[in-house]
């Protein structure tokens, strides 16, 4: 397939005799200029942000590298890859990020779904739920937890907190997108301050764990774009874990006899995570590692009185 031969101004890239820029060139020319980013933006994303322009796959687009592309798009394409060259993260520019083998809709009101944190979805299958739990997604974005859950889980029901109402539309959109709107509700919330955790068989969380003290030293791609709620806690990164534990372990309104909590972690937290667990009287019951060996999500439950 190729598009309609346009004039245009004149201007870089290779163009078919008399007509448009070829999509080989803009790739070509793309691709050099990502791979010179400080951050290291992989080159291929030059194909997904031309695909998105065409509507078009990444296959559809690099087998069709001698096609013509009409100016109007390559502006468009263009000013895309300047975004992506400032920092801006290519799940942003495209919309979308895959988590656990669906589509979710993200945008700078929420942090972008990591490959890590579907090892909390994992870990929280494993578990021996009741036919139809009722769960709970604290701290839930973009709604991946929540909506992966109620997804993966036929019979559940999940409500998923957030203390920004953009986060709670985008969630929202996402748990209709995926044919789950019916079944996860969201809800304006500190945390569970505004909830009876005892009504839940399984809570499951990733809350912010950086250490503010950090943010010079992370990628402009995360730094500069994404929210900063959802991404810093307080002193060494670890208080709002201390916060989110006490809420569990408290005696009125914690977690229920037999319901289990499954966090997230920053690498490092392990023993901060422990002393906290001690501290609010849960009982650590495992810990899973993530693909680099770091211990990243742990399961726990209350002890008894």
């Amino acid at each position: 397939m190729s598009w309609p031969t346009r004039s245009h101004p004149p201007g870089a890239g290779s163009r078919v005799e008399g007509g448009d820029p070829t999509i080989a060139r803009l790739l070509a020319e793309a691709r050099a200029r990502l791979a010179a980013t400080p951050f290291g933006a992989p080159p291929r994303e030059a194909a997904l942000l031309l695909g998105r322009v065409l509507g078009l796959s990444e296959a559809q687009v690099l087998a069709r590298d001698d096609s013509a592309v009409p100016p109007e798009a390559a502006a468009v394409f263009h000013d895309l890859l300047t975004r992506r060259l400032a920092g801006e993260p290519v799940a942003y520019l495209l919309g979308e990020r895959e988590f656990y083998g669906r589509l979710f809709h993200v945008d700078s009101r929420v942090l972008i779904p990591r490959p890590e944190t579907e090892h909390a979805v994992e870990v929280a299958l494993a578990l021996p739920l009741p036919p139809r739990p009722l769960l709970l997604d604290i701290g839930t974005g973009s709604g991946c937890l929540a909506v992966t859950l109620a997804a993966e889980l036929p019979g559940a029901r999940a409500m998923a907190t957030d203390l920004s109402p953009g986060a709670l539309a985008v969630a929202a959109g996402n748990a209709r997108r995926h044919g789950v709107g019916d079944r996860v509700d969201p809800l304006a919330s500190d945390l569970a301050a505004a909830l009876d955790l005892a009504r839940f068989a399984l809570v499951v969380s990733n809350p912010p764990y950086i250490d503010p003290a950090e943010a010079p030293r992370l990628s402009p791609e995360v730094c500069n774009f994404e929210p900063h709620l959802a991404l810093f806690s307080p002193g060494a990164g670890d208080s709002t874990l201390a916060r989110l534990f006490a809420e569990c372990g408290r005696r009125a309104g914690g977690l229920a006899p037999g319901a289990h909590l499954v966090v997230e972690i920053g690498d490092g937290q392990i023993e901060a995570a422990r002393r906290h667990a001690a501290a609010a009287s849960l009982a650590l019951d495992g810990v899973r590692r993530d693909l680099a060996g770091i211990p990243r999500v742990l399961t726990l439950h209350r002890l008894s009185a």
